[in-house]
Protein backbone atom coordinates (compact mmCIF):
# COMPACT_ATOMS: atom_id res chain seq x y z
CA UNK A 1 0.00 0.00 0.00
CA UNK A 2 3.14 2.51 1.28
CA UNK A 3 4.82 1.41 -2.19
CA UNK A 4 1.68 2.62 -4.22
CA UNK A 5 1.24 5.58 -2.68
CA UNK A 6 4.49 6.52 -3.31
CA UNK A 7 4.51 5.87 -6.84
CA UNK A 8 1.67 7.89 -6.76
CA UNK A 9 3.24 11.08 -5.97
CA UNK A 10 5.99 10.59 -8.20
CA UNK A 11 3.55 11.16 -11.13
CA UNK A 12 1.94 14.99 -11.40
CA UNK A 13 -1.37 13.67 -12.46
CA UNK A 14 -2.43 11.35 -9.32
CA UNK A 15 -0.38 14.17 -7.06
CA UNK A 16 -2.38 16.38 -8.49
CA UNK A 17 -5.51 14.76 -7.31
CA UNK A 18 -3.99 13.19 -4.07
CA UNK A 19 -3.26 16.72 -2.99
CA UNK A 20 -6.82 17.48 -4.50
CA UNK A 21 -8.53 14.88 -2.25
CA UNK A 22 -6.76 15.75 1.11
CA UNK A 23 -7.15 19.67 0.46
CA UNK A 24 -11.22 18.68 0.20
CA UNK A 25 -11.11 16.90 3.17
CA UNK A 26 -9.47 19.94 5.33
CA UNK A 27 -11.94 21.92 4.01
CA UNK A 28 -14.71 20.26 5.56
CA UNK A 29 -12.63 19.99 8.79
CA UNK A 30 -12.76 23.04 8.78
CA UNK A 31 -16.38 23.65 8.04
CA UNK A 32 -17.25 21.33 10.74
CA UNK A 33 -15.92 23.47 12.81
CA UNK A 34 -18.33 26.78 12.66
CA UNK A 35 -21.66 26.22 14.32
CA UNK A 36 -25.21 27.23 13.52
CA UNK A 37 -26.45 29.79 15.66
CA UNK A 38 -27.92 30.05 19.40
CA UNK A 39 -25.88 27.16 20.46
CA UNK A 40 -24.80 26.12 23.92
CA UNK A 41 -21.78 24.37 24.18
CA UNK A 42 -22.13 23.04 27.52
CA UNK A 43 -25.86 21.80 26.82
CA UNK A 44 -24.21 20.37 23.44
CA UNK A 45 -21.67 18.51 25.00
CA UNK A 46 -23.51 17.21 27.92
CA UNK A 47 -26.26 15.72 25.50
CA UNK A 48 -23.43 13.92 23.67
CA UNK A 49 -22.70 12.00 26.73
CA UNK A 50 -26.24 10.96 26.87
CA UNK A 51 -27.53 10.14 23.50
CA UNK A 52 -26.77 7.07 20.62
CA UNK A 53 -28.70 8.77 18.41
CA UNK A 54 -26.09 11.60 18.40
CA UNK A 55 -23.21 9.52 18.49
CA UNK A 56 -24.48 7.48 15.68
CA UNK A 57 -25.36 10.99 13.31
CA UNK A 58 -22.14 12.39 14.40
CA UNK A 59 -19.99 9.74 13.00
CA UNK A 60 -22.20 9.40 9.92
CA UNK A 61 -21.79 13.63 9.60
CA UNK A 62 -17.99 13.17 9.38
CA UNK A 63 -17.62 13.97 12.91
CA UNK A 64 -19.81 18.03 12.42
CA UNK A 65 -22.51 16.89 14.45
CA UNK A 66 -20.41 17.03 17.74
CA UNK A 67 -20.17 20.91 17.07
CA UNK A 68 -23.77 21.26 15.74
CA UNK A 69 -22.03 23.24 12.47
CA UNK A 70 -23.52 23.77 9.61
CA UNK A 71 -22.08 20.76 8.36
CA UNK A 72 -23.75 18.79 11.46
CA UNK A 73 -26.04 16.03 8.82
CA UNK A 74 -23.31 15.45 6.36
CA UNK A 75 -24.50 13.61 3.58
CA UNK A 76 -26.71 11.25 5.61
CA UNK A 77 -29.99 12.52 4.14
CA UNK A 78 -28.15 11.76 0.74
CA UNK A 79 -27.79 8.11 2.07
CA UNK A 80 -31.13 8.28 3.02
CA UNK A 81 -32.29 9.11 -0.44
CA UNK A 82 -30.18 6.37 -1.65
CA UNK A 83 -31.37 3.52 0.49
CA UNK A 84 -35.10 4.48 -0.18
CA UNK A 85 -34.43 4.28 -4.04
CA UNK A 86 -32.81 1.18 -4.17
CA UNK A 87 -35.62 -0.43 -1.56
CA UNK A 88 -37.87 1.28 -3.96
CA UNK A 89 -36.94 0.75 -6.84
CA UNK A 90 -38.31 -3.50 -7.44
CA UNK A 91 -41.63 -2.06 -6.10
CA UNK A 92 -41.87 0.57 -8.65
CA UNK A 93 -42.36 -0.62 -12.32
CA UNK A 94 -41.69 2.84 -13.71
CA UNK A 95 -38.44 3.35 -11.59
CA UNK A 96 -37.50 -0.38 -12.84
CA UNK A 97 -38.03 0.81 -16.31
CA UNK A 98 -35.60 3.64 -15.80
CA UNK A 99 -32.86 2.03 -14.03
CA UNK A 100 -32.62 -0.48 -17.12
CA UNK A 101 -31.44 2.75 -19.81
CA UNK A 102 -27.68 2.54 -18.82
CA UNK A 103 -25.79 5.85 -18.26
CA UNK A 104 -29.03 7.81 -19.15
CA UNK A 105 -31.51 6.08 -16.64
CA UNK A 106 -28.51 6.11 -13.71
CA UNK A 107 -28.74 10.00 -14.35
CA UNK A 108 -32.40 9.87 -13.76
CA UNK A 109 -32.07 7.85 -11.06
CA UNK A 110 -29.31 10.05 -9.44
CA UNK A 111 -31.64 13.02 -9.99
CA UNK A 112 -34.45 11.76 -8.10
CA UNK A 113 -32.50 10.74 -5.19
CA UNK A 114 -31.36 14.83 -5.19
CA UNK A 115 -34.77 15.76 -5.53
CA UNK A 116 -36.01 13.42 -2.37
CA UNK A 117 -32.64 14.66 -0.55
CA UNK A 118 -34.19 17.99 0.18
CA UNK A 119 -37.32 17.14 1.84
CA UNK A 120 -35.25 14.41 3.79
CA UNK A 121 -32.76 16.98 4.63
CA UNK A 122 -35.53 19.75 5.99
CA UNK A 123 -37.28 16.76 8.17
CA UNK A 124 -34.06 15.16 9.42
CA UNK A 125 -32.37 18.67 10.32
CA UNK A 126 -36.02 20.05 12.10
CA UNK A 127 -36.23 16.86 13.97
CA UNK A 128 -32.43 16.49 14.77
CA UNK A 129 -32.71 20.50 16.55
CA UNK A 130 -36.11 19.42 18.16
CA UNK A 131 -34.53 16.25 19.90
CA UNK A 132 -31.59 19.13 21.10
CA UNK A 133 -33.50 21.92 21.94
CA UNK A 134 -36.27 19.71 24.54
CA UNK A 135 -33.54 18.82 27.20
CA UNK A 136 -34.02 15.12 26.41
CA UNK A 137 -31.36 12.83 27.85
CA UNK A 138 -31.51 15.11 31.02
CA UNK A 139 -29.36 17.81 29.90
CA UNK A 140 -30.20 21.39 28.87
CA UNK A 141 -31.79 22.86 25.96
CA UNK A 142 -28.85 22.84 22.88
CA UNK A 143 -30.97 25.70 20.57
CA UNK A 144 -33.06 27.81 23.67
CA UNK A 145 -34.61 29.79 21.45
CA UNK A 146 -35.20 26.87 18.59
CA UNK A 147 -39.39 26.63 17.37
CA UNK A 148 -41.55 28.62 14.94
CA UNK A 149 -43.33 29.81 18.79
CA UNK A 150 -39.97 30.97 19.76
CA UNK A 151 -38.11 32.82 17.52
CA UNK A 152 -39.27 32.11 13.67
CA UNK A 153 -36.30 33.88 12.28
CA UNK A 154 -33.63 32.11 13.95
CA UNK A 155 -35.21 28.71 13.30
CA UNK A 156 -35.69 29.17 9.77
CA UNK A 157 -31.77 30.27 9.55
CA UNK A 158 -30.96 26.62 11.51
CA UNK A 159 -32.64 25.26 8.80
CA UNK A 160 -31.68 26.75 5.91
CA UNK A 161 -27.92 26.96 6.85
CA UNK A 162 -28.21 22.72 7.82
CA UNK A 163 -29.66 21.79 4.31
CA UNK A 164 -27.23 24.34 2.49
CA UNK A 165 -24.32 22.22 4.69
CA UNK A 166 -25.56 19.03 4.05
CA UNK A 167 -25.91 19.53 -0.07
CA UNK A 168 -22.48 21.53 0.10
CA UNK A 169 -20.70 18.20 2.00
CA UNK A 170 -22.64 16.62 -1.39
CA UNK A 171 -21.00 18.67 -3.52
CA UNK A 172 -17.55 18.40 -1.86
CA UNK A 173 -17.89 14.74 -1.66
CA UNK A 174 -18.61 14.83 -5.69
CA UNK A 175 -15.89 16.96 -6.12
CA UNK A 176 -13.09 14.50 -4.99
CA UNK A 177 -15.31 11.87 -6.78
CA UNK A 178 -14.62 13.70 -10.08
CA UNK A 179 -11.09 15.11 -9.55
CA UNK A 180 -9.86 13.43 -7.00
CA UNK A 181 -8.95 9.44 -5.49
CA UNK A 182 -11.81 7.63 -4.27
CA UNK A 183 -15.46 7.82 -3.38
CA UNK A 184 -15.87 11.31 -2.03
CA UNK A 185 -18.97 11.35 0.12
CA UNK A 186 -17.37 7.50 1.63
CA UNK A 187 -14.31 9.52 2.39
CA UNK A 188 -15.89 12.48 4.14
CA UNK A 189 -17.35 10.18 6.24
CA UNK A 190 -13.68 8.13 6.68
CA UNK A 191 -12.23 11.71 7.50
CA UNK A 192 -14.84 12.08 10.27
CA UNK A 193 -14.02 8.23 11.87
CA UNK A 194 -10.75 9.01 12.12
CA UNK A 195 -11.03 12.51 12.63
CA UNK A 196 -12.44 11.20 16.70
CA UNK A 197 -9.78 9.13 17.10
CA UNK A 198 -7.53 10.88 18.90
CA UNK A 199 -10.62 11.85 21.63
CA UNK A 200 -11.10 7.91 22.02
CA UNK A 201 -7.80 7.44 22.62
CA UNK A 202 -7.67 10.42 25.41
CA UNK A 203 -10.80 8.76 27.16
CA UNK A 204 -8.53 5.51 27.39
CA UNK A 205 -5.58 7.68 28.64
CA UNK A 206 -7.47 8.92 31.27
CA UNK A 207 -8.62 5.49 32.69
CA UNK A 208 -7.12 3.81 35.60
CA UNK A 209 -5.17 1.51 33.31
CA UNK A 210 -4.73 3.77 30.58
CA UNK A 211 -1.41 2.70 28.75
CA UNK A 212 -2.52 -1.04 29.19
CA UNK A 213 -5.91 -0.78 27.86
CA UNK A 214 -4.72 1.40 24.92
CA UNK A 215 -2.11 -1.47 24.04
CA UNK A 216 -5.29 -3.99 24.13
CA UNK A 217 -7.59 -1.90 22.15
CA UNK A 218 -5.06 -1.32 19.60
CA UNK A 219 -4.72 -4.96 19.24
CA UNK A 220 -8.53 -5.86 19.09
CA UNK A 221 -9.10 -3.48 16.66
CA UNK A 222 -5.95 -4.59 14.67
CA UNK A 223 -7.68 -8.08 14.65
CA UNK A 224 -11.29 -6.82 13.64
CA UNK A 225 -9.56 -4.99 10.60
CA UNK A 226 -7.88 -8.27 9.69
CA UNK A 227 -11.34 -10.28 10.18
CA UNK A 228 -13.01 -7.46 8.22
CA UNK A 229 -10.53 -7.21 5.48
CA UNK A 230 -10.62 -11.41 4.62
CA UNK A 231 -14.24 -11.31 5.27
CA UNK A 232 -15.19 -8.07 2.68
CA UNK A 233 -12.65 -9.68 -0.10
CA UNK A 234 -14.34 -13.08 0.35
CA UNK A 235 -16.41 -14.26 -2.57
CA UNK A 236 -17.58 -17.33 -4.24
CA UNK A 237 -17.32 -17.45 -7.66
CA UNK A 238 -19.94 -19.32 -9.61
CA UNK A 239 -18.71 -20.20 -13.54
CA UNK A 240 -20.54 -19.10 -16.32
CA UNK A 241 -19.97 -19.94 -20.46
CA UNK A 242 -21.31 -18.36 -22.75
CA UNK A 243 -22.27 -20.29 -25.74
CA UNK A 244 -20.63 -20.11 -29.04
CA UNK A 245 -22.81 -18.43 -32.30
CA UNK A 246 -22.91 -18.09 -36.06
CA UNK A 247 -21.69 -14.83 -37.53
CA UNK A 248 -21.96 -14.22 -40.81
CA UNK A 249 -18.75 -12.32 -42.06
CA UNK A 250 -18.00 -10.31 -45.36
CA UNK A 251 -18.17 -13.02 -48.85
CA UNK A 252 -20.74 -15.14 -46.92
CA UNK A 253 -17.91 -16.86 -44.67
CA UNK A 254 -19.21 -18.09 -41.43
CA UNK A 255 -17.11 -17.29 -38.09
CA UNK A 256 -17.78 -18.73 -34.99
CA UNK A 257 -17.57 -16.43 -31.86
CA UNK A 258 -18.21 -16.75 -28.09
CA UNK A 259 -17.88 -19.82 -26.26
CA UNK A 260 -15.80 -18.33 -23.15
CA UNK A 261 -15.71 -18.96 -19.91
CA UNK A 262 -16.22 -16.52 -17.12
CA UNK A 263 -17.46 -16.85 -13.40
CA UNK A 264 -20.17 -14.33 -11.20
CA UNK A 265 -18.62 -13.47 -8.11
CA UNK A 266 -21.12 -13.55 -5.04
CA UNK A 267 -19.95 -11.75 -2.13
CA UNK A 268 -19.77 -12.94 1.90
CA UNK A 269 -20.64 -9.27 2.89
CA UNK A 270 -22.30 -7.43 -0.07
CA UNK A 271 -24.45 -5.67 2.21
CA UNK A 272 -21.81 -3.85 3.43
CA UNK A 273 -22.64 -1.26 7.01
CA UNK A 274 -26.19 -0.92 5.84
CA UNK A 275 -27.34 -3.10 7.87
CA UNK A 276 -25.94 -1.96 11.06
CA UNK A 277 -27.49 1.76 10.02
CA UNK A 278 -30.72 0.13 10.58
CA UNK A 279 -30.51 -1.96 13.17
CA UNK A 280 -29.02 1.22 15.00
CA UNK A 281 -31.62 3.96 13.96
CA UNK A 282 -34.34 0.82 14.37
CA UNK A 283 -33.22 0.69 18.07
CA UNK A 284 -32.37 4.00 19.34
CA UNK A 285 -35.48 5.50 18.07
CA UNK A 286 -37.86 3.80 21.05
CA UNK A 287 -35.57 4.49 23.64
CA UNK A 288 -35.03 8.24 21.91
CA UNK A 289 -38.81 8.81 21.85
CA UNK A 290 -39.10 7.30 25.62
CA UNK A 291 -36.42 9.41 26.96
CA UNK A 292 -38.84 12.14 26.21
CA UNK A 293 -41.35 10.99 28.17
CA UNK A 294 -39.47 9.95 31.43
CA UNK A 295 -40.87 12.69 34.22
CA UNK A 296 -44.04 12.70 32.34
CA UNK A 297 -46.76 14.15 34.68
CA UNK A 298 -48.87 11.10 33.42
CA UNK A 299 -48.12 8.28 35.49
CA UNK A 300 -48.53 5.48 32.53
CA UNK A 301 -46.69 7.45 30.19
CA UNK A 302 -43.64 8.20 32.55
CA UNK A 303 -43.45 4.34 33.08
CA UNK A 304 -43.09 3.38 29.29
CA UNK A 305 -40.39 5.94 29.47
CA UNK A 306 -38.92 4.57 31.59
CA UNK A 307 -38.94 1.35 30.43
CA UNK A 308 -37.75 2.32 27.08
CA UNK A 309 -35.33 4.84 28.06
CA UNK A 310 -33.60 1.70 30.44
CA UNK A 311 -34.16 -0.70 28.82
CA UNK A 312 -32.63 -0.07 24.82
CA UNK A 313 -30.04 1.60 26.14
CA UNK A 314 -26.41 0.63 25.15
CA UNK A 315 -25.80 -0.22 28.87
CA UNK A 316 -28.61 -3.11 28.49
CA UNK A 317 -27.94 -6.62 27.47
CA UNK A 318 -31.36 -6.68 25.57
CA UNK A 319 -30.31 -3.85 23.53
CA UNK A 320 -27.24 -6.01 22.20
CA UNK A 321 -29.05 -9.54 22.10
CA UNK A 322 -32.06 -7.40 19.69
CA UNK A 323 -28.70 -5.63 17.83
CA UNK A 324 -27.39 -8.68 16.72
CA UNK A 325 -30.86 -10.43 15.86
CA UNK A 326 -31.82 -7.33 13.64
CA UNK A 327 -28.09 -6.81 11.80
CA UNK A 328 -28.96 -10.60 11.32
CA UNK A 329 -32.31 -10.06 9.27
CA UNK A 330 -31.36 -6.84 7.71
CA UNK A 331 -28.70 -8.13 6.21
CA UNK A 332 -30.54 -10.93 4.41
CA UNK A 333 -32.97 -8.10 3.58
CA UNK A 334 -30.95 -5.87 1.95
CA UNK A 335 -28.93 -8.53 -0.03
CA UNK A 336 -31.63 -10.06 -1.58
CA UNK A 337 -33.30 -6.29 -2.54
CA UNK A 338 -29.98 -5.73 -4.44
CA UNK A 339 -29.76 -9.46 -5.75
CA UNK A 340 -32.89 -8.82 -7.41
CA UNK A 341 -32.39 -5.54 -8.91
CA UNK A 342 -29.41 -7.07 -10.66
CA UNK A 343 -31.88 -9.35 -12.20
CA UNK A 344 -28.33 -11.73 -12.74
CA UNK A 345 -30.42 -14.92 -14.37
CA UNK A 346 -32.70 -12.49 -17.02
CA UNK A 347 -28.84 -11.41 -17.76
CA UNK A 348 -27.70 -14.29 -18.47
CA UNK A 349 -29.82 -15.81 -20.60
CA UNK A 350 -30.29 -12.96 -22.38
CA UNK A 351 -26.55 -12.62 -23.17
CA UNK A 352 -26.57 -16.63 -23.69
CA UNK A 353 -24.59 -17.67 -20.55
CA UNK A 354 -25.27 -20.69 -18.92
CA UNK A 355 -24.07 -22.16 -15.43
CA UNK A 356 -22.65 -25.82 -15.87
CA UNK A 357 -25.22 -28.27 -15.34
CA UNK A 358 -28.04 -25.70 -14.67
CA UNK A 359 -30.97 -25.05 -17.08
CA UNK A 360 -31.87 -21.38 -17.95
CA UNK A 361 -34.41 -19.59 -16.39
CA UNK A 362 -35.92 -20.43 -13.07
CA UNK A 363 -33.48 -23.37 -12.22
CA UNK A 364 -30.71 -21.05 -12.41
CA UNK A 365 -32.78 -18.31 -10.34
CA UNK A 366 -33.44 -21.06 -7.58
CA UNK A 367 -29.62 -22.25 -7.76
CA UNK A 368 -28.44 -18.75 -7.62
CA UNK A 369 -31.03 -18.12 -4.13
CA UNK A 370 -29.77 -20.95 -2.77
CA UNK A 371 -25.72 -20.24 -3.28
CA UNK A 372 -26.77 -16.77 -2.05
CA UNK A 373 -28.42 -17.51 1.18
CA UNK A 374 -25.73 -19.79 2.16
CA UNK A 375 -22.96 -17.76 1.52
CA UNK A 376 -25.19 -14.05 3.16
CA UNK A 377 -25.29 -16.40 6.57
CA UNK A 378 -21.89 -16.43 7.05
CA UNK A 379 -22.02 -12.90 6.46
CA UNK A 380 -24.60 -11.57 8.28
CA UNK A 381 -23.16 -13.58 11.02
CA UNK A 382 -20.01 -11.88 10.56
CA UNK A 383 -21.83 -8.07 10.82
CA UNK A 384 -23.59 -9.98 14.23
CA UNK A 385 -20.41 -10.62 15.71
CA UNK A 386 -18.56 -7.15 14.83
CA UNK A 387 -22.12 -5.49 15.90
CA UNK A 388 -22.08 -6.67 19.43
CA UNK A 389 -18.01 -6.35 19.37
CA UNK A 390 -17.97 -3.52 21.89
CA UNK A 391 -20.41 -5.11 24.01
CA UNK A 392 -18.32 -8.31 24.13
CA UNK A 393 -15.31 -6.61 24.81
CA UNK A 394 -16.59 -4.60 27.45
CA UNK A 395 -17.80 -8.04 29.51
CA UNK A 396 -14.17 -9.18 29.19
CA UNK A 397 -12.47 -5.46 30.16
CA UNK A 398 -14.47 -3.93 33.07
CA UNK A 399 -13.27 -0.49 33.11
CA UNK A 400 -15.20 1.92 35.58
CA UNK A 401 -16.07 5.26 33.05
CA UNK A 402 -15.89 3.77 29.70
CA UNK A 403 -19.16 1.78 29.12
CA UNK A 404 -19.70 -0.99 27.09
CA UNK A 405 -19.35 1.07 23.22
CA UNK A 406 -15.99 2.51 24.35
CA UNK A 407 -13.46 1.27 21.14
CA UNK A 408 -10.57 2.81 19.71
CA UNK A 409 -13.33 2.96 16.64
CA UNK A 410 -16.80 1.91 16.51
CA UNK A 411 -17.86 -1.25 14.40
CA UNK A 412 -19.73 0.64 11.95
CA UNK A 413 -16.84 3.40 11.71
CA UNK A 414 -14.06 0.11 11.20
CA UNK A 415 -16.56 -1.02 8.56
CA UNK A 416 -16.78 2.15 6.81
CA UNK A 417 -12.49 2.50 7.53
CA UNK A 418 -11.44 -0.34 5.60
CA UNK A 419 -14.14 -0.61 2.91
CA UNK A 420 -12.89 3.01 1.79
CA UNK A 421 -9.22 1.95 2.32
CA UNK A 422 -9.58 -1.12 -0.22
CA UNK A 423 -11.93 1.15 -2.15
CA UNK A 424 -9.46 3.53 -2.38
CA UNK A 425 -6.47 1.77 -2.82
CA UNK A 426 -8.28 -0.63 -5.74
CA UNK A 427 -8.35 2.81 -7.25
CA UNK A 428 -5.35 4.06 -7.41
CA UNK A 429 -3.38 0.88 -7.81
CA UNK A 430 -5.58 0.94 -11.52
CA UNK A 431 -4.82 4.42 -12.29
CA UNK A 432 -1.13 3.23 -11.56
CA UNK A 433 -1.66 0.00 -13.88
CA UNK A 434 -3.21 2.55 -16.59
CA UNK A 435 -0.10 5.04 -16.35
CA UNK A 436 2.62 2.13 -16.43
CA UNK A 437 1.15 0.07 -19.43
CA UNK A 438 0.20 3.60 -21.57
CA UNK A 439 3.89 3.17 -23.88
CA UNK A 440 2.53 -0.49 -24.58
CA UNK A 441 -0.59 0.78 -26.06
CA UNK A 442 0.59 2.79 -27.89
Amino acid sequence: MLTAVRSAFRLPELRRKLLFTLGILILYRILSQVPVPGVDKAALDNFFQGSDLASLFNMLSGGALANFSVMAMGVYPYITATIIMQLLIPIIPRLQEISKDGDAGRQKINQITTYLTVPLALLQGYGQAAIMTSGAFGGASVLPEFGFNNNALLTVTVLISLVAGSFLALWLGNLITEQGIGNGVSLIIFGGIVGGLWGNLNVLLASTRGLLLVIVFTLITIATVFLIVYVQEGQRRIPVRYGKRVRTMRGNRLMMVGGQSSHVPIRVNSAGMIPLIFASSLLIFPSTIGSLFVGSSVGWLSSVGNFFASSLSVGSTLYWILYFILVVAFTFFYTDVVFRQQNLPETLQRQGGYIPGIRPGRPTESYLNRVLARITLVGALFLGFVAILPWLVGLIIREPGLGNSTLLITSAGLLIVVGVVLDTMKQLEAQLMMRHYEGFIR
